[in-house]
């Protein structure tokens, strides 16, 4: 019966999808605008509610006391809490409208640096907070965007990433919070990252990227100086995380020289010893942490979106025995300041995310948080069957498999990532969940041409020119779908967002037939438009991947790729979500796919929250935005529909 309910309910809905271009009605209520969003029938909204309920928890350190520092959401947003011991109460110490991005414990105490942007606009500001007064101070400015925080080991400075100078380049700054003065380490043209201190506080290691498949890094003089390059080469290298040896010789560092995966290596600052220390593996190495006394070295292998976890006894050399970590996708890595516990964040198809840690002497797993799901059953959600298709030049693509658990070929939704230089992980995901239980809708996950996790060589096959070929996997998913018995190739719904929102604009321009309808979250409609408009910190980073549109023969192929180029082929419902706020992706790139498409009889539903960025990340704008897409895919993936 609850299958058939769930059929049936939005028939009605369904004339809501043919309204005509000039028949749009537009409703503004506090911060959000909607246009051609119906009301939601109460039982659709009390049918779904459960599964907005559900929380996560992400670790964030270690206090001097022993306490973890994590972010969870008890309100509309995501706040710093402290926990005192595996499974005890969680204490909320901020209390803002607006989600903290970052939280950094500091080495001595129970103080903290923490993130906070407005609106989703990510301006970060950096904010001291006090514990003994429970009060939180801004450190910086106010105006340009800083990330990246790290205590010296001190704890009396503070080194950060900001665009204070022209808002276009990030440099390295060092503060000190007591008095909140700060001054300029290194200053030059890019994008410059802290990533350690030296033990002794007088070297930063930094790393500049240029591109996802080319950094560097450098050892920046603290009180300021020439800067000295680590490990100079004349091919790109992509180096990923790196940490100063506790003895201040070397440096552990992950990068994929002589490679197509990312190893862990180890080079001393003078290069005389240079070694992979996690020897041959078929995939990337993700994160590394190393504790203070330079004891340990833990690490993670991203092992076809899973994780592994490493430990390694840097006294022996030896890997470490270590108790059995649930299946799924591991971040987060940080010793306590003993070096006898390393905490993690965990999530999972079954796990909402939570606070994990392991007493390296004991290989002991304890669990410090045990996250809500609104009352469901985790235990039953669906795992998600990992798959390979094959696509037009006979390579495999995969895919993440979610079964809808009714009987009969069931309708399809394609999920595509953003980035596009990020992967599809089997993440817990709530809303699919009620996708598969509630609609009966299959979901589909690919981790198309250009996606990480699969190696360099893989990660550059949709560059520039090679934009569309990603497109052409869609094409080939679908093919796959028409040749399993429990799918209904009739029925096919794409979704995505940021870059994921383009492939799902081009998916519906160039497989309009194949496809029923399509959700586009802060999706890039046209590229030239995209590139001019994105904030100015970006636009060379994605000028690296997508091609500059300076020059005329790219500039060119880039209008004629775009999804507004091609609006007139978009004939299928369409759905366009996007914050006003959005840095990276710009509102504009919104409004001109939906005034395009309806500007040719395309049939639209929008909805615009004043309040966010690039995506939603308030409780009560995420709910309309998941509970609206949820009815939109109920109407157009009915069979009553031809």
């Amino acid at each position: 019966m609850r299958g058939r309910w769930a059929w049936c309910l939005f028939v009605s809905l369904i004339p809501g999808l043919a309204l005509a271009a000039a028949e749009v009605s537009r409703i503004e209520r506090g911060n959000l605008v909607m246009e051609n969003l119906p009301e939601v029938p109460a039982e659709f909204s009390e049918r779904i509610n459960a599964y907005q309920q559900t929380r996560s928890a992400s670790f964030r350190g270690w206090t001097a006391d022993g306490s973890a520092l994590i972010t969870t959401r008890f309100g509309e947003t995501a706040q710093v809490h402290r926990v005192a011991m595996p499974g005890g109460a969680r204490t909320q110490l901020t209390f803002y409208p607006e989600p903290i991005a970052e939280a950094l414990p500091a080495p001595h105490g129970a103080d903290f640096v923490f993130g906070k942007d407005k609106g989703g606009d990510e301006f970060y500001q950096l904010w001291n907070y006090d514990a003994k007064r429970g009060l939180a101070t801004r450190l910086t400015e106010g105006r340009a965007r800083n990330t990246a925080a790290i205590w010296s080991n001190d704890g009396k400075r503070l080194a950060y990433s900001t665009t204070r100078r022209n808002g276009r380049d990030t440099d390295i700054h060092v503060l000190d919070p007591a008095t909140r003065q700060s001054h300029a380490v290194h200053e030059s043209e890019g994008t410059w990252m802290t990533l350690d201190w030296s033990p002794d506080d007088r070297w930063l290691l930094a790393q500049k990227y240029i591109s996802i498949n080319q950094t560097e890094l450098w050892l920046l003089p603290a009180q300021g100086g020439a800067p000295l390059r680590f490990h100079p080469s004349t091919h790109p290298i992509a180096f990923g995380a790196a940490r100063y040896a506790r003895d201040g010789k070397g440096i552990y560092y992950i990068s994929d020289e002589d490679s197509d995966v990312r190893r862990l290596r180890y080079e001393a600052i003078d290069g005389r010893d240079a070694r992979v220390v996690s020897g041959e593996i078929s995939w990337d190495v993700d994160h590394l942490a190393l504790s203070d006394g330079g004891a340990f070295l833990a690490y993670t292998i991203n092992a076809d979106g899973f994780s592994e976890l490493h430990v390694l006894d840097l006294r022996t050399g030896k890997p470490m025995r270590l108790p059995a970590v649930p299946r799924g996708v591991i971040d987060d890595l940080h010793f306590d300041a003993k070096g006898r516990q390393l905490g993690f964040s965990l999530n999972n198809s079954r796990n909402a995310g939570d606070v994990y840690s392991i007493r390296l002497s004991q290989r002991q797993l304890l669990r410090w948080t045990a996250s809500e799901t609104g009352g469901l059953d985790a235990s039953k959600f669906v795992e998600p069957e990992l798959v390979r298709f094959p696509s037009f030049d006979a390579r495999s693509i995969p895919a993440f498999y979610y079964r809808a658990p009714q009987d009969g070929p069931r309708p399809v939704l394609i999920q595509i990532h953003g980035g596009p230089e990020a992967q599809a992980l089997p993440l817990f995901s709530p809303i699919t969940e009620f996708y598969l239980r509630e609609l009966g809708v299959s979901v589909l996950v690919p981790n198309v041409r250009g996606s990480d996790g699969y190696g360099k060589a893989y990660l550059q096959l949709d560059n520039a020119e090679k934009r569309e070929d990603s497109v052409k996997d869609i094409g080939a998913l679908l093919d796959w779908i028409a040749t399993r018995p429990e799918l209904d190739r009739t029925r096919v719904a794409v979704a995505g967002g940021s870059y994921g929102g383009y492939m799902t604009l081009a998916s519906l321009a160039t497989f309009n037939d194949r496809l029923r309808c399509g959700i586009d979250t802060v999706g890039i409609s046209n590229f030239v438009t995209f590139l001019g408009n994105t904030q100015d910190y970006r636009r060379d980073l994605r000028r690296a991947e997508y091609g500059d549109e300076r020059d005329p023969a790219m500039r060119a192929l880039l209008e004629r790729i775009s999804p507004t180029t091609n609006a007139h082929k978009i004939r299928r419902p369409l759905y366009v979500i996007q914050g006003a706020n959005d840095p990276r992706v710009p509102a504009s790139e919104a409004e001109q796919i939906v005034k395009t498409v309806r500007s040719q009889g395309g049939e639209v539903w929008y909805l615009l929250a004043k309040d966010e960025g690039h995506g939603f990340r308030k409780k009560a704008n995420r709910d309309l935005a998941t509970t609206s897409g949820a009815m939109f895919l109920q109407s157009c993936l009915s069979e009553s529909i031809p």
